[in-house]
Parts: C-alpha cells; sequence; structure tokens
C-alpha cells in the first residue's frame, strides 16, 4: 500500500455525504445495502449518491455487484483494515521509549494498544 493511496481514501471519505455512505456500508456487514436503500436512508438524490459511490469505488473502499435488477454496495473490509492499519502501524515509530500523563517511561508501541474509549460516543 502505498501513501498515494491512503491519500486517496482519506480524501474520498473527507467529504461528508462519502463518509455517511461508507459508515452505513460498514454498519451493514457483509451483506451489504442496495443502493435504493442507501439513498432512502441518507435522503441524497441518485445522482448525487452515484458520483459520491463512484468515488469510493474508485479507491476500493467500496464493492459493487448487480443482483437480479439491484445494485449492491458493500465495504470492502480488507481495504479498509489495510488503511486503517496503516495509522496504527506509525504509532510512536519516532518516539523510542514515550512518556505516560505521569511521565513514568513506557516500551516502544505501548502509547497505543488497548487504548479504548470510557463512554460510547455517538457520530451524527
Amino acid at each position: 500500500m502505498t501513501l498515494e493511496q491512503i491519500a486517496k481514501r482519506m480524501a474520498a471519505l473527507g467529504n461528508e455525504t462519502r463518509l455517511g455512505v461508507y459508515r452505513l456500508l460498514v454498519r451493514a456487514g457483509d451483506k451489504g445495502l442496495p443502493v435504493t436503500s442507501i439513498q432512502q436512508r441518507l435522503g441524497v438524490p441518485a445522482s448525487t449518491l452515484s458520483h459520491h459511490l463512484h468515488k469510493l469505488i474508485e479507491v476500493d473502499l467500496v464493492a459493487q455487484e448487480r443482483r437480479g435488477t439491484s445494485l449492491i454496495c458493500r465495504a470492502d473490509y480488507s481495504v479498509m483494515q489495510q488503511t486503517f492499519d496503516f495509522f496504527a502501524n506509525e504509532c510512536c515509530v519516532d518516539d523510542p521509549c514515550p512518556q505516560t500523563n505521569k511521565g513514568d517511561r513506557i516500551s516502544s508501541k505501548t502509547c497505543c494498544t488497548g487504548v479504548k474509549t470510557t463512554k460510547k460516543e455517538t457520530i451524527k
């Protein structure tokens, strides 16, 4: 995976509508969603949705297949994992021995392991 590929994927997700589409598809699971369902749930005009889906497909975040008369879209989870692993793998690589908030030294890369939010955030 190249830095250019990551940049293109992040740029695609940098649009609010596309991020909403992608989030919906990620939440839908492996079965995906028909384009008409995405359109109804997000209230996006068909031509606009088509444009945004094309951008997500172009960077491999979304796959599309025809099933009868329906066009099914689904998130490509392996591409999603690769994309976000790119950042996780870069965590603290230039800090040979990061410190905790209390000033204690911790071994490299442990600063990001096991990090969890204390409350579930709802993003609208």
